[in-house]
């Protein structure tokens, strides 16, 4: 399923971006930090003690050190919250296909009570019941439709169907994609106002200069990978949910698709590929 697997390799890609993009500057930073000059001693000390002091330092000017980025990623995680809580309450398999309606389905069929069965289906949120309505009005619309006009109405009907399932959860796999590069974005522009304030200021300890700079990279860095990793897990949780609902729904279509064509004289029932083709 090479559709379900691109944010995973975009993810990746941004995990090993960053990974050089750290190997590559911790040099650069040790190397400032040696040359410090003498005083560097009771400067390493005051960033102890800073450092000590920020522990207890409280959430909003944790967030704060992070940056303008932390804006974006404030939003990605109130999306990210959203969606997944929209997940839950929408995706559930009682939506797609219901025992009740297709035993309702299955008796009336069987009677060729065909506009009986168009009304109950009608009245039904089901999926299922969506596409037997519409299978249904065809079929006794066009009494001369071949099963495979009727078929290959119920994919039409089944692949929208299975398309506005798998966009609820794609926008997740869209927001793990992203979060980790404005992660990387907001390191970038740490680093670069860390060695941009060392380089017009000599009068000041090195390790003191760049310790504003680096926490916003860090702070920033480490929001980003933890609303991707948590993105991503909604992601991979509900894209499961979603495929057992289409395999669901998929055999629900081909049995009542089956049913119908059998009423039809000289016609054999056929196993209807609904959504063959389609990745969620």
């Amino acid at each position: 399923m090479l559709f379900a697997l691109g944010p995973e390799l975009h993810f990746s890609s941004s995990l090993l971006t960053m990974t050089w993009f750290a190997a590559s500057i911790l040099p650069l930073l040790a190397q400032a930090t040696e040359n410090a000059p003498t005083p560097a001693a009771s400067a390493v000390a005051s960033a102890t003690a800073a450092s000590s002091g920020s522990a207890q330092a409280t959430l909003l000017k944790l967030l704060q050190a992070g940056g303008w980025v932390m804006i974006p990623l404030g939003i990605a995680s109130i999306l990210t919250v959203a969606l997944a809580l929209a997940c839950v309450f929408s995706l559930r398999r009682s939506t797609v296909v219901s025992r009740r309606f297709m035993e309702t389905a299955e008796a009336l069929l069987r009677k060729r009570d065909y506009l009986g069965l168009i009304a109950i289906a009608n009245r039904h949120s089901e999926a299922i019941a969506r596409i037997t309505a519409r299978a249904l009005d065809f079929a006794t619309k066009n009494p001369s439709a071949t099963p495979e006009s009727i078929r290959e109405l119920a994919e039409t009907e089944g692949a929208r169907i299975a398309s506005s399932l798998n966009s609820r959860v794609v926008y997740l796999a869209d927001i793990a994609t992203l979060s980790p590069m404005l992660g990387l974005l907001g390191t970038v522009i740490g680093i670069i106002n860390a060695f941009g304030i060392l380089a017009s200021n000599t009068s000041q300890p090195r390790p003191l200069l760049l310790a504003g700079g680096v926490s916003e990279a860090l702070v920033a860095t480490a929001t980003g990978l933890i609303i991707g990793i948590v993105a991503m897990s909604f992601y991979s949780l509900f894209r499961a949910r979603v495929a057992s609902m289409v395999s669901d729904l998929e055999s629900a279509t081909s049995h009542i698709v089956n049913v119908i064509t059998a009423q039809q004289p000289g016609r054999r029932p056929q196993r209807t590929k609904v959504f063959e083709g389609d990745e969620v």
